[in-house]
């Protein structure tokens, strides 16, 4: 047991500001990661884990999906934040019944994410009880009845939610939505939902898959690559190797971000001796600052300008053989291409006409161009249309199945892409369904379920009132806060399998339990041998995961396990799915895989080489797409940006650099020069200056959204502080989870449904009463229990 100090409410007094820090990396972030890991496990337990992190013999990163290069990986093959995530679910620091006995609930909802996540691991399953403000032990067969009572006790399996994190192996997500599916619905939210969903419809419909069509040495063998709404400083570190050896080839890298993110600025790897005593290596040769929601003007006018090249001297820009070929639609959308107005493109933007002009000029010069983004592009109302609009930029030109170009969408955390590839997705294929009825002799269910966001509506209006999470953080990853925890708290039910304690954990419905797992790190002991797991990255490659350490308790049990085992409560002995041999051979639910998901084909054999394997992917290696057309798909968009209201902002919500998506390691962001604090606003010195207010001032954030009847709804976040910085005006940053609060739930992105958390309308309003303020993101105390 352990109980670290920290008073109920961080006082933001205490924040300090500082320059921004002009690279990214360096011996600092070594010190920084030494620090954590010291702090967190202790020299011994620290070698031991960092020594294995991302080694072909140890464990896959609990962080971020960027792969390893094949047959090069370094001996330190990780990056601060993966070193810092280690450290949170590697530490020696734990959370037993005792804790739970001296905090009530109310107590830890006063408590900030920060203090909740460095309590340690939890260590036994836990149950708090209708009207009771504590949680308590439970056995885990106990837990499992209790679970399955309440499932089986459901008119309509519909009225079941079951969520998935990232982190979860291929094994557990693959196990996890069979059980959901043979209990009868497809109510499977997941993550994605909240980050790339909106990359998977785009190049769905225009490519056919919904993945990257890239690998590690293409964009090391890239002549120009765009980087769009991302920071590869804190959220992907280790891209920067790969930008650095691509730099070192001759490519040209183009970043293009509404602030300077100190990673696309300069990276001193420190593995080497320039990045220790020199001034390591430029990435950015040219800094687009784009106005918030600008991105699909930018691909938009540069598509026109290269149209007008080809046009001025035919052949010398399009690829008229892949466009023939290959192409469907490229005619019609060229015409609307040439009636964009390039002023337009200039006001949307913020952007120059010869920033526009040189950006073309360097599209048409490169030979194979690659295009990176991440939540910068997929977080807003047409961030579909915004992606279809950048592939069609590398289809006019043949740049997909062709070395060192392609579409490079840069997923978040680890697994995400293979939890989807597993069928962790509320509208899986016909043919997928088909395959697991065929294997297991169940009927799936066909109706499609809900995502993310339909899951809260449903939970909110009382469509669904059993809630199960495997992994992660839901209420703070999710937008407006109050709503979904709301939502929760009206279930009859909602369990969280977890390794740490977190804010999901308080917002419980009138029954909640936590079932604590075992994490990448750990040692998987089944059937009297050590398992392992399988991941896929963000490249899709997929690879073996082994987990070494000691578990922090001998009552954790693997996210394999938990679910085997509660299928053979819920549906009882004799189902068809053998749930038994699962949970103790996983080479036995690798078999299965091997019969239901093509491309995974001898998956056993495959998954065991040095490197795993490499999945398939049409239109990179065949340059063959299966859309609708059959064809690669060039879609006509009208052009949408984000104008800023008279006396309004345009927020986006954004990580610190000491976080990973809603794991808070620090209090500050070094990067951008911030210590001691975290309910930051990052603003323009103009726009302060408008405001009537001035730097160091702490004011309330109010967001406006206007539903389609007319009627605007406000929410509130409180005490943010203002910093000025470099960003474009009419345009802020702060920090998620605090902003969450302000995100409506349906302001989401067209086709995809994903919370357009970047494009936010603001007001600044003089700061309430101190003391009102609750220190979580937003979520007030349970009445009931306050």
């Amino acid at each position: 047991m352990t109980d670290i100090s920290d008073p109920l409410v961080h006082d933001e007094n205490d924040i300090e500001v500082s320059e921004r820090k002009s690279y990214a990396a360096g011996v600092p972030a070594v010190l920084v990661s030494l620090r954590h890991g010291f702090e967190q496990m202790g020299p011994v337990r620290t070698a031991r884990t960092l020594t294995k992190l991302n080694q072909q013999h140890g464990f896959d990163c609990p962080g971020c999906a960027w792969p390893e290069t094949p047959g090069h990986r370094k001996l330190a093959e990780f990056c601060e934040n993966g070193a810092k995530a280690v450290a949170e679910e590697a530490t020696t620091r734990t959370v037993d019944p005792g804790f739970f006995a001296r905090h009530s609930v109310p107590e830890l909802l006063a408590r900030t994410d920060y203090w909740l996540g460095r309590q340690g691991r939890l260590t036994h399953p836990m149950i708090i009880r209708p009207g009771s403000l504590h949680y308590e032990p439970i056995d885990w067969d106990d837990a499992y009845a209790v679970i399955a009572e309440h499932l089986r006790a459901l008119p309509d399996p519909n009225e079941a939610i079951f969520y998935t994190s990232g982190r979860t192996s291929n094994e557990a997500a693959f196990l996890y939505q069979l059980m959901i599916r043979a209990f009868g619905t497809n109510n499977m939210p997941d993550c994605s939902n909240m980050c790339h969903e909106s990359s998977g419809t785009a190049l769905s419909e225009t490519i056919g898959i919904g993945k990257g069509s890239v690998s590690v040495t293409d964009l090391e063998h890239a002549d120009l690559i765009l980087i769009a709404g991302q920071n590869p400083g804190t959220n992907h570190p280790r891209m920067l190797s790969v930008l650095e050896k691509a730099k070192a080839r001759g490519a040209k890298v183009i970043a293009i971000n509404p602030l300077p993110e100190a990673g696309l600025l300069r990276f001193k790897d420190p593995q080497k001796a320039r990045g220790v005593l020199g001034e390591g290596v430029a990435i950015a040769d040219e800094f687009l600052q784009i106005r918030l929601g600008g991105d699909q003007a930018l691909f938009q006018g540069l598509a026109k300008l290269l149209l007008a090249v080809e046009d001025r001297a035919p052949g010398t820009v399009l690829d008229r053989d892949f466009l023939d070929r290959h192409c469907a639609g490229f005619e019609q959308w060229a015409t609307h291409i040439r009636a964009v107005d390039l002023d337009t493109v200039s006001t949307a933007t913020g952007l120059s006409r010869s920033q526009l002009e040189d950006t073309a000029a360097a599209l048409v010069a490169s030979r194979a161009t690659i295009i990176c983004w991440a939540m910068g592009l997929t977080q807003h109302p047409h961030a579909v249309a915004t992606i279809e609009d950048a592939v069609a930029l590398l289809l006019m030109r043949g740049m997909i199945g062709t070395r060192g170009a392609g579409v490079c969408p840069v997923r978040g955390h680890s697994n995400v892409q293979g939890d989807r590839t597993m069928g962790i997705w509320e509208k899986a294929p016909e043919s997928f369904l088909q395959a697991l009825d065929t294997e297991f002799g169940i009927r799936c269910p066909r109706q499609h379920g809900y995502d993310a966001v339909d899951a809260i509506r449903a939970m909110r209006d009382g469509r669904a009132s059993v809630f199960m999470a495997m992994g992660g953080n839901f209420l703070s990853a999710t937008p407006d806060t109050e709503v979904t925890a709301t939502a929760l708290r009206s279930c009859a039910l909602t369990v969280q399998v977890s390794t740490k304690l977190n804010r999901s954990h308080l917002a419980h419905g009138a029954t909640g339990i936590i079932l604590p797992t075992l994490g990448r790190t750990d040692k998987d002991i089944r059937g009297g041998r050590k398992q392992m797991v399988s991941v896929e990255d963000s490249m899709s490659v997929v690879h073996l995961s082994r987990g070494g350490l000691t578990p922090a308790s001998s009552h954790l049990r693997s996210e394999v396990a938990i679910v085997c085992e509660l299928a053979q409560h819920l549906f009882g002995s004799g189902h068809r799915v053998p749930w038994a041999r699962f949970a103790d051979d996983y080479d036995c639910i690798r078999d299965a895989i091997s019969r239901v998901i093509p491309g995974f084909e001898d998956f056993n054999t495959r998954v065991r080489r040095p490197d795993g394997f490499v999945l398939p992917h049409p239109p990179r290696d065949e340059r063959r797409f299966t859309t609708d057309t059959g064809k690669a798909t060039f879609v006509v968009n009208d052009l949408h940006w984000l104008p800023v209201p008279e006396g309004r902002l345009i927020l986006q919500t954004l990580r610190s650099h000491d976080q990973y998506n809603t794991t808070v390691y620090g209090l500050g962001d070094r990067y951008r020069g911030i210590k001691a604090g975290r309910r930051v606003l990052f603003i323009h010195p103009d726009d302060i200056e408008a405001s009537g207010y001035a730097p160091g001032d702490r004011v309330d954030l109010v967001s406006e959204w206007t539903r389609p009847d007319g009627t605007v709804e406000e929410r509130r976040a409180e005490d943010f502080r203002l910093v000025l910085y470099s960003t474009p005006m009419g345009n802020v940053a702060a920090y998620y989870p605090e902003t969450n609060p302000l995100v409506p739930l349906d302001h989401v992105a067209l086709k995809s449904n994903t919370p357009a958390s970047k494009a936010v309308t603001v007001r600044l309003v003089p700061r309430r009463a101190p003391g009102k303020r609750p220190d979580g993101p937003g979520i007030e105390l349970d009445p009931k229990s306050a």
